[in-house]
């Protein structure tokens, strides 16, 4: 009796152990104004990939969101200079999706006026414009959509700023890839359709 306890202890955690609840991986970026939550795109690899990499380097902590304008955009990371991202650690070669568009709360990479449209690794921003930045559709790639903190998003583009359009308080970032449960997603406010 006990030999048959034992056996069927060890195969309940043999089991528990190979089962998992799946789990998304999503992007968090936490700033004193409050945390922001967002779905990372299977269909842009290459730029989730890239996200995902230089969060866990932990990029962007020590830099802010640098350019903010009010019913546009909260764009972050490396400076957009005159010079274009020279800073940035690597480009990337756009993927552009016809099923993914620059709608309210959509996350996607900035870049320069290079004729590849190669996105900076480095910078990043969410569309902050209620109707949507049409104009942006297959120019930019956009990458995840925001589900949770779009009210710290309209607080970030809020501020004041210089005549740079950057806050003239320097909005910190500390930029993270989190793993959630579909359940988890749910109770965050997630509505989107998971893989």
């Amino acid at each position: 009796m006990l030999k048959t306890l034992s056996l069927l202890a060890l195969s309940i955690v043999l089991v528990s152990s190979v089962y998992k609840e799946k789990t998304y991986a999503v992007g968090q970026i936490k700033t004193p104004k409050g945390e922001i939550l967002f779905q990372l795109y299977d269909e842009t690899p290459n730029h989730k990939a890239s996200f995902i990499k230089l969060a866990n380097q932990h990029y962007w902590d020590t830099l802010t969101f640098n350019r903010v304008i009010n019913n546009f955009v909260a764009q972050g990371g490396c400076p957009d200079t005159p010079a274009g991202f020279s800073d940035s650690p690597y480009l990337l070669k756009p993927e552009f999706r016809k099923e993914i568009r620059h709608i309210y709360g959509a996350v996607g990479a900035g870049r320069d006026n290079n004729p590849e449209m190669l996105s900076a690794g480095c910078q990043f921003y969410i569309v902050q414009n209620k109707n949507g930045l049409a104009r942006l559709d297959d120019k930019f790639t956009v990458f995840g959509q925001v589900f949770k903190g779009m009210d710290v998003v309209d607080a970030i583009t809020a501020v004041k700023t210089d005549s740079l359009d950057a806050p003239l308080s320097p909005i910190s970032l500390k930029v993270s890839v989190i793993q959630l449960t579909a359940k988890e997603l749910k109770e965050k406010g997630f509505t989107g359709k998971l893989e």
